[in-house]
This record gives C-alpha cells, structure tokens and sequence, in this order.
C-alpha cells in the first residue's frame, strides 16, 4: 500500500523528535528531573502526532510523571498518589474558577447563531456586487467576508467550508486560477484566530496572565493590516495575471430593478436621487404608492443623514471645553502650617498673628487683612501671594473671579469658557466626509442603490453587532464576558430578524458550543496538570537555564520563538500550541525585556501557519472535503504558500513597528 506523501513526512518528524529524546537519554551521565519533564514533553508531541486526543493525553502524561516525581523522592506509593491527585484536584478547580473562560462559550454560541442565520450568502453576493469595478473583484470580496464573517464567528472550519461551498465554485466559474481561489478562502477563513473577538486571544491571555481587554485592543490593527496585505496580493496579481483573476462581465455585474422603480422609468444607470424627486412630484407615480417612493428616497439619504449627525455630534465633542475641577479657590489662609481652628465656629478660622500663623507681608503691594467682621461676612479671604504671581495660577482659578474685586471695579465677574474653535484634525476630516459623500451621491445610480440596500440588509447588521461588541470591551465599558454575552443576545436577534431562529437552530447551536467548550476546557485543565508536573520535574528551569545560557539578544530570542512556533504549528493546532508551550516561553520573556502583551501578537500572527502550513494544514483539509474533484490537495497547498509568506511579511512588520499592535492599548489603558 502506498502512503500519502503527509504521512511520510508525519512518520518522519515523530522518528526525529523520538531520536533527539533517545539521544538526550544516552548522552548523559546521570537522569535527572528535568531530562524526565524534556522526555515527557518529547512524548507528548509524538503523543498527539499519532491522534491521541490532546486533552486526556496532557492530563495522562501529567500524572504519570507527576506520581514519578512524588515517587521518586522518599514519598511512598501511596503518599505520591494522594499528593498527584490533590494537584489534579487543585489545578482543574483553579482552572474553572478563572472567569475569563466565560466569554468563550458565549461567543462560540454567538458564532453559530450567526453562521446559521444564513447571512454569508447575502455578505458574499453583496459585497461582489459592490466591488465589481476593482481588479480581483471576486477575491477581495472573498476576503472581506471571510474577515467579516471570521470576526463574527471566530470559528475557521466553518467560514472555510461555507466560503468553499459559496465562493470557490463561483471563483472558478468566472476562470479564477485554482491556486489563487484556494489560497484566498483558506487564509481569509484564519483571519479569525487574529482578529477579535478571537478565541486564541481568551486562552492566550488565561494562560500568560494578560488582560483580554488590552490584547483584544492589541490585535484590531495588526488584523486589519494582515486582511488588507490579502487584498493588496489579490489586486496585484489580478493586474499582472489577468487570466488568473479575470474582471467580472457585464452579465455577472447585472442587478435586477424592482418593478416599482422601472414603473417610473428607472433605469439601471440612472441618477437614483433626481429621478426619486421628479416621481414624486410627477405624474409617472400615479401606479406607485407615495409611502414606497419616500421608502427608497429616505434609503437613499441614510447616508447624508447619517453624516450629518457624526458631523454635528463630533462638532460639538470637538468644540467643548470639558471643566476641570480643582480646588484651589477653597484653600484656606495659612494652609499647611500649625493652625489652631475654633470646634465652635463653622467655616474656616482666621489664623493667629503672634503664634505659628502666616506673618503679614512687609510689601507695600501685599493684600491687606480684611477686618474680622468682614472675614467673617465674606467667608473665604484672598489667600496671600495670590496677585504676587498670576502665572502660577490655574484655569479654574483664574475664571472665578473674586466678588469684591468685581464690586470695586464694577465690572461683572468673567465666566469661564465653554467653548473652543474646532482643531483643524476636525475641519479636514470634516472636508474629507463630505467630499466621500458628494462622490457617493454623483454616482448613486439605480444599480447602485440596489447594492446599497443589499449591503443594509446583510453586510451593515452584521458591522453593527461587531462593533457593539469589540466596542463595548475596548472603551472599558463591559468586560470581555459580558461584552460576550451582548454579542450572543445581538446573534439571537439576527437570527430572528432573519427568521431562522427555531429550535433546531438554538438545539445545534447549543450543542456545537457545549462540544467546543468542553474541548477548550478539557484543554486547559489537561495544560494545567501537564504544566505543573513539567515544573514540578524541573524542566522549566532547565529549559530557562539552557536559554539563558546562549546568551541572546531580545532580537535573536524572538526569532528563535517565532521560529519554533512557526515549525510546531506545522504537526500541531494552535489550542495545543498555546496550552503546552506558552508555558513555557512566558517565563522567560522578563528576562529578555519582552512585553507579554506584544508576544502574544506575534504570537498570534504565527499561530496561522498552524492552519496553512503543510502537511497538517487543517483550512486545507476544511476546503477539499466540499471542493470540486477536480480540486487537487497539491493544488490547495501551492494556492496557500504565498499567504503565508505575506503572514511572515506581517510579523516582520509588526517586530520592526511594535505601535501597529500597542498605540491603542497605550492610548486607552495606559
């Protein structure tokens, strides 16, 4: 029989990792410890590899070794069991006590409603309508909705194999190159391990002890850049290959009218506006309503009106000047030095001359003491100095003006200011607005506005749930958890605003987010016990040891990471990636000047390799099972080789620009 070239390559690298095991077992004089944890963690590789399921696997290896380690100091067989069982016991309860793992069957619940609302097909046909004009028009529109799409979900086996069964046929009817519509659907369906709300994200942050918050925040720009080096690809290759990505007929691009609008003479190119205006003051309306012209005239001004209210609202947060409190106007004479205050007399006390107080200055310009009944009539006196240095004094003070002063002069006292001129940031985003709306009006055709209100009806609810969610978390107004649980109510109601809310829909999505979360929880509780034994050998201080004994640079050690993820991610999923060998890179990042939070986004921009690296390149395997026969699985993974150098291009960006990923967490949380 023969074997598939994967499973030679699988064979290949297990017969290595048990020959480096082999070779660390005969090299050395005496066993210790933390050759056992090396040993344990080499087994657990090959463990996997061969289809042992990873959770039990990592919670088996992690009590074998952990009694051997009870064992094998003067701990009897039984005083080892008890001790492996109470750190099974401790490390499982501290794992479900961690109530940051909440959000994750939240938004898994949240990603099946959305997926099966059927909402990807109106996205997809939407958006190719929409970007018919551009080159690749058909990938691009691909990977906007596998981004889109991916961000509601977070679940990469289901946008892929909905964008196979959508997108892939209609990619390869317009004479789409094989490899290229491949490789777009299979790392557009990725984007969801990066671009919030990710799940990678929740398990990363639960295991290296970093706020989701900031990594959710961390991760938006370094998304947005991975998806717009996509298109860019696309659109590149769409010009200098066209037979690889032929632009769309006019057949293909042809978007039929409502009979309502061709009753009044609409034609696919006419000015939508104008046209709306004359049949409502015209005779052609008299076979359609009024209610349905005002209809298509108000969708048609949604956006202008839209505009207007960000305008105005922007306008009027730019223009505000936001008081600041102080309380400099209340300090009393003599604050700070030893005063003696009357219990009997309410207010502040006049301080005493002769004792301790503030001495009355010699100068001829010094505010005079006010007679005690007038102290006593005006409340707060002038505090001394005051007029000496009117530069040291604050805004709020200098805007309540003194009620005697006011009388003296009689002028009334100045008010503070409310209001600012507006930056010039503002008038050029403002004019910027508004030339993006005069062009959107000069070419809203008919056509147009068909694609627009498909766009309402499919691409904007979906942007809207997105946004309240990511929106929520970001600004610090919900937690991750409770932002979860908004996103799963908003999936309840497009799914019943779609009428696909039954119960056979809420049973299967329950199902598959109880089946998920349980992996996801088997996984930690199995990483835990698993960790704490490869501790408990002592093979985290050896490996920190052996690292620290090369003497790298922070450069040379994140290469060396990154590398390493790159090659695990080819035999191993990057829940197994993170739960096993986040561990153990995590303590070493303090030793290098490493910020955890920017690790983690390499680390996540890696881990996509893990779906698109061959031979075990799960998106792959997710695309051929509802591809055409003719679809080859070569074929998929030579379409699938150029994104992941452009992953690679990604993560050289982000090392060599570090504020792609934290300006914002910096700009709203520190």
């Amino acid at each position: 029989m023969k074997i598939r070239k994967e499973l030679w390559f699988g064979f290949s690298l297990m017969a290595l990792i048990g020959a480096a095991a082999l070779t660390m077992v005969f090299s050395v004089d005496t066993m210790t410890n933390g050759h056992y944890g090396l040993l344990m963690l080499s087994l657990v590789v090959v463990a996997i590899m061969l289809g042992f399921p990873t959770a039990f696997t990592l919670m088996g290896m992690g009590m074998m070794f952990a009694f051997f380690a009870y064992h094998s100091g003067d701990q009897s067989a039984a005083g080892a069991m008890q001790q492996t069982l109470d750190l099974m016991v401790q490390r499982a309860f501290s794992v479900m006590g961690n109530d940051v793992l909440i959000s994750i069957p939240l938004f898994v619940f949240m990603g099946y409603l959305v997926e099966r609302a059927n909402l990807i097909d109106k996205l997809f046909r939407s958006l190719h309508l929409a970007l018919a004009r551009l080159p690749g028009s058909l990938g691009v529109a691909t990977l906007v909705t596998c981004a889109v799409f991916a961000t509601a979900t977070g679940i990469v086996g289901a946008v892929v194999t909905l964008m196979g069964l959508l997108a892939l046929p209609q990619m390869l009817r317009a004479g789409y190159d094989v490899r290229l519509s491949a490789g777009v659907i299979t790392a557009g369906g990725c984007l969801g391990i990066l671009i919030p709300p990710s799940v990678l994200l929740i398990v990363y942050g639960a295991t290296a002890g970093v706020s989701v918050v900031q990594l959710y925040a961390g991760a938006f720009f370094p998304g947005i850049m991975l998806a717009g080096l996509y298109i860019l690809y696309v659109i590149v290759m769409a010009k200098v290959k066209p037979d690889w990505a032929p632009p769309l007929t006019a057949a293909q691009r042809f978007v039929p009218l409502p009979p309502p609008l061709m009753a009044i003479g609409a034609t696919g190119d006419g000015w939508a506006v104008s046209k709306l205006i004359q049949a409502l003051k015209g005779r052609r309306n008299q076979d359609v309503s009024t209610k349905y012209l005002l209809g298509q005239l108000a969708i048609a001004l949604l956006p202008a009106v839209l505009f207007a209210a960000v305008a105005i609202t922007s306008y009027q947060s730019a223009t505000t000047v936001v008081p600041v409190e102080t309380y400099e106007e209340l300090q009393p004479m003599g604050a700070g030095s030893n005063v003696d205050e009357s219990p009997s007399e309410g207010g502040l006390a006049e301080p005493p001359s002769e004792e301790g107080g503030l001495a009355e200055p010699p100068s001829d310009d010094a505010v005079a003491e006010p007679p005690e009944a007038e102290a006593e009539a005006d409340a707060v006196a002038e505090p001394p100095g005051a007029e000496e240095e009117p530069a040291a004094a604050s805004p709020a003070a200098d805007a309540v003006a003194e009620p005697g002063a006011a009388a003296a002069n009689g002028e009334p006292a100045e008010a503070a200011a409310t209001t600012k001129p507006a930056s010039m940031s503002f008038w050029i985003g403002l004019a910027v607005g508004a030339l993006a709306m005069v062009i959107f009006y000069a070419i809203l055709s008919f056509t147009r506005l068909e694609v627009f209100k498909m766009l309402l009806s499919s691409f904007f609810p979906l942007l809207v749930l997105i946004l309240s969610v990511l929106g929520s978390i970001v600004f610090g107004l919900a937690t991750p958890t409770e932002a979860a649980a908004v996103g799963a109510f908003g999936g309840f109601l497009l799914a019943a605003a779609y009428r696909q809310l039954t119960f056979n829909v809420v049973k299967e999505s329950v199902f598959l987010t109880a089946k998920t979360s349980a992996m996801v929880c088997w996984l930690f509780v199995g990483s835990a016990i698993f960790s704490a034994a490869f501790a408990l050998l002592g093979g985290q201080e050896l490996v920190e040891t052996w690292v620290l004994s090369m003497n790298l640079s922070k450069t040379e050690f994140l290469i060396m990471s990154q590398v390493l993820i790159f090659i695990l991610g080819w035999p191993l999923e990057w829940t197994e990636i993170i739960v096993i060998f986040m561990p153990i890179f995590i303590p070493l990042l303090d030793n290098f000047g490493v910020d955890p939070l920017f690790f983690g986004l390499l680390v996540a921009l890696n881990l996509q390799t893990a779906f698109l690296s061959p031979p075990v390149a799960m998106s792959a395997f997710y695309l051929k099972g509802v591809a055409p026969k003719h679809v080859t699985l070569n074929q998929i993974f030579a379409g699938m080789l150029p994104f992941m150098g452009i992953q690679i291009l990604a993560i050289v960006l982000l090392y060599q620009f570090p504020a792609i990923g934290l300006w914002l967490p910096e700009v709203l949380y520190r």
